[in-house]
């Protein structure tokens, strides 16, 4: 049973291989649903590595209808990912009709030049999950984050469960969202699936003195803590799913 934990920060991926984290994807901004990282970090990620990295390639928040310019510019970050020595790419690209854009995602696949690839839940907006399924299996990925359509995997256990049995072990479908200590064995058991997707969010205190700074963005609490992975719950997860498994 593989557990990936999603993280923005070399502290939360210090925290996610000292907790047991199979594999790590690498991200900016968890908070907007992950965009890419930027060379310090990746570098510093690959540098610390004790488990495979894989580094979210998406621009922008919002949709994934991308233009051109900004193929390209993810075409460029996945070749600067590759020569920091990640060892795979995440990707996700639809058309204005909900379907997975295999034009896209074939340059992003080539210019990846042999990295894993995970199919992110782009997937989870496809107009038709069980058509998108087989495409995603003919680009060779090597697996689907999905939250089964629904707000979170738990919600998506039946979709998921009937993923799993299409897929017959083409292609790893991995249930992520919403996903904690208290859902993750019952999210294997009932869909099939032999991979688990989370974040563990927490956050810490901020260590500054100062309590007269100006807010720096919109809300002045964020100015206040460190948005990073909760231990405990991470650690829960993983000793429940290898106690069972």
């Amino acid at each position: 049973m593989n557990i990936e934990v999603c993280i923005d920060n070399i502290e939360s991926l210090k925290t996610a291989q000292r907790s047991g984290a199979s594999r790590i994807e690498l991200c900016a901004a968890l908070a907007l649903g992950g965009i890419t990282p930027h060379y310090g970090l990746i570098e510093r990620a690959v540098s610390a590595a004790e488990r495979p990295i894989y580094v979210m390639i998406r621009p922008r928040a919002g949709d994934f209808l991308f233009s051109r310019d900004e193929i390209n510019i993810m075409q460029a970050d996945i070749r600067m990912a590759k020569q920091l020595g990640v060892d795979g790419i995440v990707i996700g690209a639809l058309t204005a009709q909900a379907e997975v854009d295999l034009d896209c995602c074939r340059h992003l696949i080539e210019s990846a030049d042999g990295l894993g690839i995970t199919f992110h839940r782009a997937f989870d907006l496809c107009r038709d999950p069980l058509f998108a399924l087989e495409q995603i299996v003919e680009l060779g990925c090597e697996r689907i984050l999905t939250s089964g359509q629904q707000q979170s995997a738990v919600l998506g256990m039946p979709l998921i469960r009937q993923l799993v049995q299409q897929a017959k072990q083409r292609i790893s479908i991995m249930p992520g969202a919403g996903v904690n200590r208290f859902n993750a064995l019952r999210i294997l058991q009932q869909t099939g699936a032999t991979e688990l997707h989370l974040s563990a969010k927490g956050y810490r205190r901020s260590r500054m003195q100062s309590q007269h700074n100006p807010t720096m963005g919109q809300n002045a609490v964020d100015d206040l803590q460190i948005n990073v992975t909760d231990e405990s719950e991470l650690s829960a997860v993983v000793q429940a799913v290898r106690q069972a498994f």
